[in-house]
């Protein structure tokens, strides 16, 4: 005997009538916990925001009537008397890529139940983005030693000032809170405090840490490489 209502018995009715009735219907669309959404969410607003300071950098830098102050030379240091273009941003570079590496660890640690090494290696990310942030200070008080300011420097484009201390600076807040967040989830999750709930928030977690290294690559190829 065949059913009087035959959409209603069918559940996997291909096209566009299936897709409106599974989206219709009483039941999850996408299996993804909501705090990964809302990360996701979170970072594509965030991809918006470094995009439109990259973006307002470019049109500077190409607009500008004086000469843009050379980054080899700018970035450069004096080590034991060597001349070395670029140290600095190079170590800042691996540190924070080597800090994915670690994060990564994490994540697979966390989904495996191995609590003790999760916390250790969100740890050990938590001290590569300290440190990052500390090598970034630096960077900072030489170049405003040099004279480098938001309205102007010795070198050339006084544009110069205003989209380094913005760019980075954006991007060193954002490092910060990652570390402050590294230290209180791998807190929580030494303590048991997701062994019932799962450990979806370290994932989440990487996923805020993994942005914010993808983000310095674009920096470091914009801003230091270019």
């Amino acid at each position: 005997m065949k059913s009087a209502d035959p959409v209603s018995s069918d559940y996997t009715q291909p096209g566009v009538p299936g897709m409106v009735r599974d989206w219709g219907a009483d039941k999850q669309a996408f299996d993804l916990p909501w705090g990964k959404v809302m990360m996701w969410i979170f970072l594509l607003s965030d991809t918006f925001i470094f995009s439109i300071f990259l973006t307002g950098y470019m049109n500077v830098r190409l607009s500008a009537t004086d000469p843009w102050p050379p980054a080899s030379e700018v970035f450069a240091l004096t080590i034991g008397g060597v001349y070395l273009p670029l140290v600095l941003i190079a170590i800042m570079t691996f540190i924070l890529i080597t800090s994915s590496g670690t994060m990564a660890m994490a994540v697979n640690f966390a989904y495996r139940g191995d609590r003790r090494r999760t916390v250790i290696l969100m740890a050990i990310t938590a001290v590569l983005g300290a440190s990052f942030v500390g090598l970034q200070a630096f960077e900072w008080s030489k170049l405003i030693h040099e004279g480098v300011r938001p309205w102007g420097n010795p070198w050339g484009a006084a544009q110069f000032g205003s989209a380094f201390f913005m760019i980075t600076g954006f991007h060193g807040l954002h490092v910060s809170a990652g570390v402050i967040y590294l230290a209180i989830i791998a807190r929580k999750v030494g303590r048991g405090d997701y062994e019932k709930k799962g450990y979806a928030i370290v994932e989440i977690t990487g996923l805020y840490w993994h942005f914010v290294d993808l983000v310095w690559v674009f920096i470091f190829a914009f801003f230091y490489l270019w």
